[in-house]
């Protein structure tokens, strides 16, 4: 069977949907490619930032459930989501803009041999910029053409989740033997696993943590994150390998823009696997991605009543020219 390609999505949680749309879209430069509600909890959004194109691997997105309280950070959590940029010189560019936006950040630092940027948002939701400097591996995506940031300097996609947890050899096992990374550095408390072709946008990070109190999900932490498949078939696959590990999973979700199969792989810890495709090109046109209400064909017959219950977000930038900022 095909091996996992690498990251897919994460999919996080905010307090705020326009918060997230202004902080995504205006300090980081990511595209909003679709603006939807969770499928399963239609009353939510559901805004998916990505490249230009809205390649897999490339969108981290969010779900603004209503009255969730704040996360917590400890052990047993998706703890950190990884985005890419071009180079090394790309980060010095994201420092200035950090101190100048006013973005709580970490300062550049080094981590099996890649230089990386750590900062958090609005909800203390954890992210680093990890530089593609010298890395082989799969490829990024394309930077958002007409958004803020220089192409040179521009976010291209998804590096690696960090995954903090308590039974680190268990976890290990799970990798390793269940989904078929490869362990292929430590340091410290981090190891570092790979698959596939490698690289930034096909690793995972595995901080062992028995010190921190357990994790517990809310706005400002990551829900799920999502691993990819080529297509339908190799999910089948994939669904048959982990039921004969003794995994429960969803079963196949369509979820329109992609299929997807959900399975717990630890404690508190969500992994989804998503086909690359369809994608997000087949209902809006290229220049107006993610400025309407995107609705998938299941959910259309109650678009009315869906828009009652989600506030109007006004996420039009085809009509606005948006100057690149070099600082």
């Amino acid at each position: 069977m095909n091996e996992l390609r690498g990251m897919h999505h994460v999919t996080a949680i905010t307090s705020s949907a326009e918060k997230n749309y202004e902080f995504f879209t205006f300090t980081l430069g990511m595209r909003l490619v679709k603006k939807t509600v969770n499928q399963d909890d239609i009353k939510t959004y559901h805004l998916f930032f990505a490249d230009d194109k809205g390649t897999a691997g490339t969108d981290m997105t969010f779900f603004d459930f209503p009255g969730i309280p704040k996360g917590v950070h400890g052990t047993n959590e998706i703890s950190k989501t990884s985005l890419r940029v071009p180079s090394d010189a790309a980060l010095d560019y994201w420092v200035k803009r950090f101190d100048r936006l006013e973005v709580k950040h970490t300062g550049i630092k080094e981590q099996f041999g890649t230089k990386t940027l750590s900062f958090v948002d609005f909800d203390d939701q954890q992210y680093q910029l990890i530089s593609d400097e010298n890395d082989e591996g799969v490829p990024s995506g394309t930077p958002w053409q007409d958004g803020p940031i220089p192409l040179e300097y521009a976010i291209t996609g998804l590096g690696p989740v960090f995954v903090r947890i308590a039974q680190f050899d268990y976890f290990k096992e799970v990798l390793e033997k269940v989904l078929m990374y490869k362990e292929i550095a430590s340091e410290g408390s981090y190891h570092l696993f790979e698959v596939d072709q490698g690289g930034n946008g096909a690793q995972i990070v595995v901080e062992h943590n028995t010190v921190l109190p357990m994790a517990r999900q809310g706005y400002g932490t990551v829900h799920h994150a999502a691993l990819s498949v080529d297509d339908r078939s190799d999910l089948d696959e994939w669904m048959k390998r982990m039921h004969s590990f003794g995994f429960q999973t969803s079963g196949f979700v369509d979820r329109f823009f992609f299929g997807s199969l959900y399975c717990q792989v630890a404690p508190q810890i969500l992994f989804e696997f998503a086909t690359k495709g369809p994608g997000f090109m087949g209902d809006e046109p290229y220049e107006t991605l993610g400025e309407k209400l995107s609705l998938p064909p299941f959910l259309e017959p109650k678009r009315e009543e869906i828009e009652k219950m989600v506030r109007p977000i006004d996420t039009v930038r085809s009509t606005r020219t948006i100057e690149k900022e070099y600082e």
